[in-house]
């Protein structure tokens, strides 16, 4: 009779380990939701002394806004499971309206359409915390905003 408790004991603890294994991959899943209706900003070195880093925003809908070094553009974003596509059209003639002379200069008009063919090449997304990673021919990382 001594052999009953232990069974119990066992029985209790596999229920316990089965009840933890459930709990862990959903626990993982809304980690790694997709950060929709979040600013979220380049992780990369600030060119020269002005502040503006590029953004992506994207609305549960699939419409985007990507702001560039210099110019901000729509865009539409197809996402599920692991696996993501950015559609987004030329970029705009026009800069925005807040836009201060020589904020622009050459390097970072060439940056924006170096940034738009990248995006453009994104095939796979993940998200951990609060970093957005992009991956396709390169990888692109993005932190989300704190304003």
């Amino acid at each position: 009779m001594s052999f009953r408790p232990a069974l119990c004991r066992l029985l209790l603890v596999r229920v316990i380990v089965a009840t933890l294994l459930l709990l862990v991959p959903a626990a993982g899943i809304a980690a790694g939701a997709f950060p929709f209706d979040q600013e979220m900003i380049l992780d990369a070195p600030k060119m020269g002394r002005v502040k503006r880093m590029p953004m992506l925003i994207v609305e549960p809908n699939g419409n985007a806004t990507i702001q560039l070094w210099c110019k901000d553009m729509s865009g539409r974003v197809e996402v599920s499971d692991d696996t993501i596509r950015i559609e987004a059209g030329p970029l705009p003639d026009a800069f925005p309206a807040m836009m201060i002379d020589g904020q622009c200069t050459p390097e970072r008009m060439q940056a924006d359409a170096d940034m738009l063919a990248e995006l453009v090449q994104m095939t796979g997304w993940q998200h951990a915390g609060d970093r957005l990673v992009l991956s396709g021919p390169t990888t692109l990382r993005f932190l989300a905003s704190n304003h």
